[in-house]
């Protein structure tokens, strides 16, 4: 049985910047729960980030890549650098996943670490721009397939080829 790496607020904790859940509804998360496949994880949590915590995105909306590579940084609103904070996080988070075989993950959309398709532009105004989060970069890069909430049965239609 695959395991699935996915973020813990996907899952009712609230462990997201405002100190809230952005719990999922979704059917298959919740078969997937009862099978005991998911492995849920707060990239930012343990990075060492409080909750709640100051809103953070990745400057120029550059992208995880580029903070891996350190190209850019993660920073606050008011310029707090907190890139140390979310690379502890995507190396903890790949840690797990790979302890635990995981070749999958779903993740919160839009999230400076967690983004899979789309991250915030670095300019705290509400605009998202083509992306990835720095521990979606580095689970990809490490070859996890990483998925957002709204991309559920694609992430299916993955773990399914995975067991054929």
């Amino acid at each position: 049985m695959h395991r699935i790496l996915v973020s813990a607020c996907l899952l009712g904790r609230p462990v997201r910047f405002d100190g809230r859940a952005k719990t999922s509804d979704d059917e298959l998360l919740a078969r997937w729960r009862e099978e005991g496949r998911l492995v849920p994880f707060c990239p930012e949590v343990a990075g060492g980030l409080p909750v709640p915590r100051p809103p953070a995105e990745i400057e120029g909306g550059r992208g995880g890549a580029a903070v891996l590579a350190g190209e850019a940084r993660v920073l606050t609103a008011d310029g707090t650098d907190v890139t140390e904070a979310f690379l502890a996080g995507a190396r903890a988070a790949l840690k797990v996943a790979q302890e635990h075989g995981a070749r999958i993950a779903i993740l919160k959309e839009g999230s400076p670490s967690c983004g899979s398709l789309r991250i915030y532009d670095g300019n705290f105004r509400g605009s998202a721009v083509p992306g990835q989060g720095v521990t979606t970069a580095l689970l990809e890069a490490h070859g996890i397939t990483v998925f957002g909430e709204d991309r559920i049965g694609d992430a299916a239609r993955h773990l399914e080829r995975l067991e054929s």
